[in-house]
């Protein structure tokens, strides 16, 4: 039998049901370190972001250490005014309080509908629970932290010196974003300098959750943050920027699989672009488009829709050196080519992951995005999602 998932050392967490959601189940969460944290955050750059991002943003840019975080699930708090931005300060103070840190090392997360005031009292009186609940397992957290998602998002990695990174993400619909995707967080007992953690980061998040799209809409709520204590001793800076990578590349693609309404994880590769964010720019638009996630759930090559998107990415293409394959699969290479698209459709429909290799014939870079299908379920889940 596996073994649970768990924070690293110096880490726990605790999940609730404050009645922030109508299903009743957990919706109030915090992580806790037990010593300072250095720490990157990156939010939301829609100017409508809800109080926990701007909140966040401040104490970013005040440079000094965290240790704690408190999420809450049902209600996004944006758009909420003066009012909201008073909770969402509160939300900070109250866990402060109960867990015996300063408020001003707490981070705050919320998700869910936007414009509704958070009910306080609830709120308040959940946090109070909360030092009851602590513990290790990382499920219960990642667990609460979901909204419309399927299935809890978890990632790890683990270094030459022991020292572990865990990640949890969710997000499944709103997510086209201009930063990162609906909520992403790393903990890890490394070591790491803070001011080469953050100089890192910005291409870290381009390369990963950046890169991850379901439907073109960027949420007021949007935010991704490493924690790192140290308690693990000296780790080597390269190393643990590699190992975060990896394990904010493997969320991201998660998020992406489990996008409202998939069927399919949507993969496309982009080489021989002019530039790294030419590449991405490519591929997002690629895995954004719906035409194209309408074809891959249909599972039908329709490399057209390809050629499409690329075309209206900005980024530079030789159409005569372009190629393009589905499933591995050569359907164009500067002109159409002959190839059995039954086979190809059937390759498509029996995969779980579609991908397209894409060269833009005008470079050496290249760049990865994911995306997902487009389904009637996905207009369903959305019509329905207040109502």
């Amino acid at each position: 039998m596996t073994e649970p998932l768990t924070f690293p050392r110096g880490f726990q967490a605790a999940a609730m049901a404050a009645q922030l959601k109508p299903s009743g189940k957990t919706d109030l969460s915090c992580v806790i370190s037990e010593t300072d944290c250095a720490w990157a955050f990156a939010g939301t750059r829609s100017t409508t972001a809800a109080a926990s991002v701007l909140r966040n943003r401040e104490l970013y840019a005040g440079g000094g250490p965290v240790r704690g975080l408190v999420v809450n699930a049902g209600i996004a708090n944006a758009a909420t005014g003066q009012r909201g931005a008073r909770d969402n300060a509160d939300m900070a103070d109250a866990l402060g309080s109960v867990m015996n840190i300063d408020e001003q090392t707490v981070l705050t997360a919320s998700t869910g509908i936007i414009g509704h005031l958070l009910p306080m009292d609830r709120v308040l009186s959940g946090v109070e629970h909360l030092p009851e609940e602590l513990q290790r397992e990382v499920l219960p957290f990642a667990t609460a932290i979901m909204t419309t998602d399927t299935t809890p998002k978890t990632a790890h990695a683990t270094l030459k010196n022991g020292a572990n990174i865990v990640g949890t993400a969710k997000g499944s619909g709103m997510i086209h974003p201009d930063m990162a995707t609906m909520f992403a967080f790393a903990f890890s007992d490394a070591q790491v300098d803070q001011a080469a953690l953050r100089e890192a980061f910005p291409a870290i998040v381009a390369r990963t959750f950046n890169a991850v799209t379901v439907d073109g809409d960027t949420s007021t709520s949007d935010m991704t943050a490493v924690f790192a204590n140290g308690l693990a001793g000296a780790t080597d800076q390269a190393e643990f920027l590699a190992a975060l990578e990896g394990v904010m590349r493997d969320l991201a693609r998660q998020i992406a699989a489990d996008g409202e309404g998939a069927t399919k994880l949507l993969t496309v590769k982009v080489t021989g672009a002019a530039s790294e964010h030419e590449a991405l720019s490519a591929a997002r638009t690629c895995c954004v488009s719906p035409l194209l996630k309408s074809a891959v759930h249909g599972s039908d090559p329709n490399w057209g829709r390809v050629i499409m998107a690329v075309g209206r990415s900005g980024a530079q293409v030789d159409v005569e050196k372009l190629q393009v394959s589905v499933q591995g699969v050569p359907v164009f290479t500067g002109k159409p080519l002959n190839y059995d698209a039954a086979a190809v459709s059937a390759s498509m429909k029996a995969a779980g992951e579609v991908i397209f290799d894409i060269d833009l014939g005008v470079g050496q870079d290249k760049g990865e995005a994911w995306g997902c299908d487009l389904s009637a379920e996905y207009v369903s889940i959305n019509a329905d999602y207040t109502t």
